[in-house]
């Protein structure tokens, strides 16, 4: 593992306010060793560590998607293309799929429901070095109802006996959380609709409790107003999608958006690069309601988090840049933006050693052109892909 210091017009160490105009960006053995001024590290590191200059250039730490599904295609019909696959096929495409990621410049992405937990054997071969790829973060089987929301997936439970079985299946695979669809979804034909719960919320309850007894944390997806309000109170660590339906429409409840705030939990709000499709669809009455209830959970202090939902229908994986853009069009700030790209997706999956660049941290390091503080596409403009010290583009 070769290590190099980096300099570069400006470093975002992160969050977005660490500035450091003229900066540079020491890595060694696979970690951040020094963070600083360009021309003081540049006379005190060792002559004989290679530099990597990049005039015009920001150095940043890399970015995460907190929600993907690597498993599927991104095609119109994902559910066919993820139940036909055979086992080696489906491996293969999802290692290209992580490769796409890599290269937009995600460092980081956090799996949320696949096949026969085929994101834990591709996360061990990106670690061991076999394959190049993100870090990845496994949810392995989603749990569901009987007939529910991506059951296809294999993790339809019915009884308590089956949410620890399946639990502990899960654990067992290596996942490092629970996935829980606690309310129906768009992609399932034939399912709940999105508003209408899949569990009671006793049962979300022990959905919590099994898994911690494991040491996991639960995102839930979770669409329906009162789903979203018993996620909240069974504990559990993200929400998924949190888009406050009902059968009238959008309705939101600020005291469950306090008690989102109160608790910690963050937000995904699973927005793809097509979001402009998406909203003409909604139409605009429900486009201003979802932007209205957005900015309303901003004022109270929630804490989102950047999710694609990349591999459900057109919903691409080298997109990650065009979903940040729907949170510039709500009035997010660039630096607000990046960390919802950074630094709170480390802190909402547990992550300490990633999502900052600062000694002793993991080297997931990317380096762009122009400056994303002023102009976002400059994230777009990939030059170097660092991961755990390696580079692995550019």
């Amino acid at each position: 593992m070769n290590d190099v210091l980096i300099t570069a017009d400006r470093v975002i160490a992160g969050p977005a306010d660490r500035v450091t105009v003229g900066g540079a960006v020491l890595i060694e053995s696979g970690l951040v060793a020094a963070v600083g001024g360009a021309a003081e590290l540049d006379a005190s590191v060792d002559t004989r560590v290679p530099r990597l200059r990049c005039p015009g250039a920001t150095v940043l730490p890399g970015m995460t998607d907190c929600h993907v599904h690597l498993a599927f295609d991104a095609g119109p019909d994902p559910v066919r293309a993820v139940a036909d696959a055979e086992p080696g096929e489906l491996a293969t495409a999802m290692a290209g799929r992580a490769a796409q990621m890599l290269a937009a410049g995600v460092t980081t992405v956090r799996d949320l429901g696949d096949r026969a937990a085929l994101t834990v054997a591709l996360r061990e071969s990106i670690e061991s070095g076999t394959v190049t790829g993100p870090r990845i973060v496994a949810a392995t089987t989603p749990l569901t109802s009987h007939g529910g929301h991506c059951g296809f997936l294999g993790g339809e439970v019915t009884s308590d006996d089956d949410i620890r079985a399946q639990i502990a299946r899960n654990s067992a695979a290596g996942a490092d959380l629970i996935k829980v669809m606690a309310s129906g979804g768009a992609l399932t034909p034939g399912g709940p609709r999105m508003w209408e719960a899949q569990f009671t919320p006793r049962q979300l309850r022990l959905i919590v409790e099994e898994a911690a007894g494991h040491g996991l944390g639960v995102a839930a997806h979770a669409h329906g107003t009162e789903t979203i309000a018993h996620c909240v109170a069974a504990g559990v660590r993200t929400l998924e999608h949190c888009s406050w339906r009902t059968p009238e429409g959008i309705v939101h409840d600020p005291g469950t958006i306090r008690r989102i705030v109160e608790n910690d939990i963050a937000v995904c709000r699973c927005v793809s690069g097509d979001w402009r499709l998406f909203l003409d669809q909604m139409g605009p009455r429900r486009a201003k309601e979802m932007a209205e209830v957005i900015r309303e959970m901003r004022e109270a202090g929630v804490r989102f988090i950047a999710g694609t939902d990349a591999g459900v229908p057109g919903a691409h994986f080298g997109d990650f840049v065009g979903m940040l853009g729907f949170f510039a069009s709500l009035g997010f700030g660039h630096g607000e933006i990046l960390d919802m790209a950074t630094v709170d997706p480390a802190h909402a999956l547990g992550l300490t050693d990633t999502g900052v660049l600062a000694p002793g941290m993991r080297a997931d390091v990317i380096v762009v052109d122009g400056d994303p503080l002023t102009e976002l596409e400059a994230l777009r403009r990939i030059r170097h892909v660092f991961t755990a010290g390696r580079r692995v583009i550019g």
